[in-house]
């Protein structure tokens, strides 16, 4: 227990420090502001958080991310996740990993993706079940359609790597909500 303490809080405080090192401030007097630089004014943040509490089960998720908007139509990235999921009296378990996204506007209202995500699963069981522990890694590669709207987007994404009652996806189709700012 003491580990998993310890890896939530250094995954929080990496993602606090990485959040809050985004922003500069500049407070000489006399000097014009300086405007960013090309590279950040392209630069979008986003990500996902998420939340589920219940009787016996809770699951929080974290999961920032950054685009650069190479012109109007393609843009690139990377993301972090971390999930927490638990279920009294069954199973505990961390997933955290990375992923590379990339997205194609053709038109305005419409976004094309593909996104491979890598995750580490480390679940460990109540002794009722069995016991034990079973750690892996997920890799998912989707390809996704979505209806796009300023800078919030609502589509579906298919796990092309997808395999029934294997991984960490219940299901091959996922929908989303992709937001940057």
């Amino acid at each position: 227990m003491k580990k998993k303490k310890q890896v939530f809080l250094t995954f929080s405080f990496v993602f606090m420090f990485f959040i809050t090192s985004l922003h500069s401030v500049n407070a000489q007097e006399g000097e014009a502001v300086k405007s960013k630089s090309l590279f950040w004014e392209r630069v979008q943040f986003g990500g996902g958080l998420g939340l589920g509490f219940g009787n016996d089960f809770t699951t929080i998720t974290v999961a920032p991310s950054a685009i650069y908007n190479f012109n109007e139509y393609f843009a690139a990235g990377l993301g972090v996740q971390y999930s927490y999921v638990n279920q009294k009296r069954v199973y505990q378990s961390n997933i955290y990993g990375g992923s590379v996204i990339a997205l194609f506007n053709p038109i305005e209202q419409i976004q094309l993706s593909t996104e491979i995500e890598q995750l580490r699963v480390n679940t460990s069981y109540d002794a009722f079940y069995g016991g034990g522990s079973d750690n892996f890694w997920n890799t998912a590669l989707f390809l996704g359609v979505g209806y796009r709207t300023n800078n919030v987007t609502l589509g579906l994404r298919y796990n092309v790597l997808y395999k029934e009652n294997q991984g960490v996806y219940a299901n091959a189709f996922i929908p989303f909500i992709r937001v940057y700012f």
